[in-house]
C-alpha cells in the first residue's frame, strides 16, 4: 500500500490530512516537528511527504535539501502558509515536486497527492509503446528502468526531473509551450504558473548541458517554451 509522511507542526492540520489520506486509501505516518519528520523520511521506505514549510527544530527548507543531497528523491509535496514567490520556486529549486498554499481544503491535497504519484509511478500499460532507451547526443532515457544517462553516467534526477526529461526527449525537435509541458508533466491545471517549468528545466540543463548559457539539448523560444534538440 501507498505510504505517506505527513510533516506539520500544527496537530489539527495533521489530524485532518491524516484522516482525508487515509480515507483515499493511503497508509499514514505523521510527525510534528522537522527533526522528526526528517529521521522517518531518511530512514523508511516512502512514496510520498507531505511537508510544512514553517517547522521547529529543522524547516520544510532544509528538510527538502538534506533529503536531495543524500539521493532520496521521494516525491515531495511542499505546504507553505507564505503566500510569497519566493518560497514557492526556492522549494522547488531545492527538489520540492510541488507545492500549496495555506489555507487550503483536504480535497485538494488528496488530488495533489494522487496526481504527484500517478505521474511519478510507471504505467506498465503504456511502456509497451514507448521506445526501451531513447538516445539523443549523449543523452540516453530509459523509460522502463526510470533513469537517464549522460555520456554513460546515471543522472540522479527527481520524479519530475525525470519525467519532465522523458516528455521532452519523447517528443524531441518539436516546439512545446510551458502550459503543454504543466498539463503533460504535473497532470493538473496550475493556473498559468509557468515558473515551476522554467525551474525543472534550468535544473535538467545542469545535468547535461556543457555551457547553460548555450544549451545544446534543451533550446528556449523565446515567448512560447522550449524545445529538445536531435543531435
Amino acid at each position: 500500500m501507498t505510504k505517506i509522511l505527513v510533516v506539520d507542526d500544527e496537530s489539527s492540520i495533521v489530524t485532518l490530512l491524516k484522516f482525508n489520506l487515509e480515507q483515499a486509501g493511503f497508509t499514514v505516518v505523521t510527525a510534528l516537528n522537522g527533526k522528526e519528520g526528517y529521521t522517518i523520511a531518511s530512514q523508511e521506505e516512502l512514496d510520498l511527504i507531505v511537508l510544512d514549510l514553517m517547522l521547529p527544530e529543522m524547516d520544510g527548507m532544509e528538510i527538502c535539501k538534506s533529503l536531495r543531497q543524500e539521493k532520496i528523491n521521494t516525491p515531495i509535496l511542499m505546504l507553505t502558509a507564505k503566500d510569497d514567490e519566493l518560497d514557492k520556486i526556492l522549494g522547488l529549486e531545492l527538489g520540492a515536486d510541488d507545492y500549496l498554499t495555506k489555507p487550503f481544503s483536504p480535497r485538494e491535497v488528496v488530488a495533489r497527492v494522487k496526481a504527484i504519484l500517478r505521474r511519478t509511478k510507471i504505467n506498465e500499460e503504456s511502456e509497451t509503446t514507448v521506445e526501451k532507451v531513447l538516445k539523443i547526443g549523449d543523452l540516453e532515457v530509459l523509460p522502463d528502468q526510470y533513469e537517464a544517462r549522460f555520456k554513460g553516467i546515471k543522472l540522479e534526477l527527481t520524479p519530475k526531473e525525470f519525467e519532465l526529461l522523458l516528455y521532452l526527449t519523447q517528443h524531441s525537435g518539436k516546439v512545446l509551450s510551458r502550459d503543454q509541458l504543466l498539463n503533460a508533466v504535473w497532470d493538473y491545471d496550475y493556473a498559468g504558473d509557468t515558473r515551476i517549468v522554467d525551474v525543472h528545466i534550468s535544473h535538467l540543463r545542469e545535468k547535461i548541458e556543457e555551457d547553460t548559457k548555450q544549451p545544446q539539448y534543451i533550446k528556449t523560444i523565446r515567448g512560447f517554451g522550449y524545445k529538445m534538440e536531435g543531435m
